[in-house]
């Protein structure tokens, strides 16, 4: 049999494919509604941001080409790289302990000398459900400097009056508290699927070997739960980077004088990114920003993505 040279196998490759599109034809016009309404919805929009982010535009005014200024205006922007700042103390301050609780959560709810444990997954998993507005209001009541349930508790033990929501001190670990309640359900079930994919013969080779619980843990469960942790942090990483519900919330509503809440505690990225566009009108340079917080999103996940893959456990 003649060897076909590189033009003439990818001539033969193309009329395949066309051979293949023309076969299932039909199962393509089924399944384009979808593909037409992301390129709507969804690629034109991207790219129209991005054209956007390189003019100054007020949303009724001609669009004026700026190149990158929009850009070189965001270095030296105090007010937006607070709010990186306040967002990146975010995910550390409320992802991390989230991320350790729901761990923890997960191997107890896995134990075998757990009872009901299908009760626990639903109550641990509720939070998630409810709308993140609502979770804002209830929290908000709770948190109240002189009704609020949560200071009526703490007078009990002689603390004085906290006002959680209303300074710059308690107001970012307010909203910590909220989004470690809310997500730790979430967060928990996932790991847990994780550890009941681990086949449980592993387990019982190794205690057979004389191997403690510290390390079937180190070098049997943390090792195959690790793609799953990785999967979650990124999640984590971004949906932390896109928080803006419970902080908007927290900190008085899109409706506030003063975005972010007292001294700006609150005021994450996403709420300046809807500042600039929707009060302030400024689209092109709040679009701008979105597109940093982009390239920011994917240096953090790729970063955490390759130092934990350029470091093995043992």
């Amino acid at each position: 049999m003649a060897t076909l040279t590189a033009a003439e196998q990818t001539a033969r490759n193309r009329s395949n494919t066309w051979k293949d599109i023309k076969r299932n034809r039909w199962a393509y016009l089924f399944i384009s509604p979808f593909y037409l309404l992301y390129a709507v919805f969804g690629i034109f929009p991207l790219f129209y941001g991005l054209w956007l982010s390189f003019h100054v535009w007020d949303g009724i005014s001609p669009m004026q080409w700026v190149a990158f200024e929009n850009y070189t205006r965001l270095l030296v922007d105090d007010i937006w790289w607070q709010a990186i700042g306040n967002t990146i103390w975010l995910f550390v301050g409320a992802t991390t302990p989230q991320l350790a609780l729901a761990l923890l959560l997960a191997f107890i709810i896995n134990s075998p000398y757990i009872r009901g444990k299908e009760i626990f997954r639903a109550a641990y998993f509720m939070p998630i459900v409810a709308s993140a507005v609502a979770v804002s209001l209830i929290f908000n009541s709770l948190l109240g400097e002189r009704y609020g349930m949560i200071n009526y508790a703490l007078s009990f033990f002689g603390v004085e009056q906290i006002n959680w929501l209303g300074s710059r001190q308690w107001l970012k670990p307010s909203i910590a508290i909220v989004t470690i309640w809310q997500w730790t359900g979430y967060t928990m079930i996932i790991f847990l699927a994780g550890l009941q994919s681990i086949n449980p013969e592993l387990y019982e080779a190794a205690r057979v070997d004389g191997a403690t619980t510290k390390d079937v843990f180190r070098h049997i469960t943390l090792p195959l739960l690790r793609p799953v942790i990785l999967f979650q942090v990124v999640l984590s990483i971004i949906g932390a980077m896109q928080t803006f519900d419970i902080p908007v919330m927290l900190a008085g509503g899109t409706q506030s004088s003063a975005p972010g809440g007292t001294g700006r505690a609150g005021l994450v990225s996403m709420i300046l990114i809807y500042w600039t566009a929707f009060k302030y009108t400024q689209f092109g340079y709040a679009a701008a920003m979105a597109f940093v917080l982009f390239v920011l999103i994917v240096i953090f996940s790729l970063s955490y993505n390759k130092w934990q893959g350029g470091n093995p456990t043992d």
